[in-house]
């Protein structure tokens, strides 16, 4: 999947435009809560058992203070509440819009 044309924060938002010309505003509770983080979601191992993270969960108040862009392929955010290990893939932020 290509990159966002447009990646930007706007107050509680993150605003994104896609190279089709779809447009998506992310509130940044959304965002947190739906963190793909090993602290947030858990980890999968071998055996398929889920190891830690406690699923998502409500952040309400927290906003994105910063975000990286992660190679060609996805985006990290820094969170108000000190959260940053997240790496959000570009289809699996498309995703949280729908």
């Amino acid at each position: 999947m290509r990159p966002p044309r447009d990646l930007q924060i706007i107050g509680d938002f993150v605003a994104i435009t896609w190279d089709d010309g779809t447009e998506q505003c992310l509130r940044s509770e959304l965002l947190r809560e739906h963190s793909p983080s090993a602290e947030n979601m858990g980890e999968v191992d071998i055996l398929g058992q889920r190891w830690g993270g406690d699923g998502p969960r409500r952040f309400p108040g927290v906003t994105v203070t910063g975000m990286s862009r992660v190679g060609n392929y996805a985006v990290t955010f820094e969170f108000s509440d000190g959260h940053r290990t997240g790496i959000y893939s570009w289809e699996y932020l498309r995703s949280l819009g729908s």
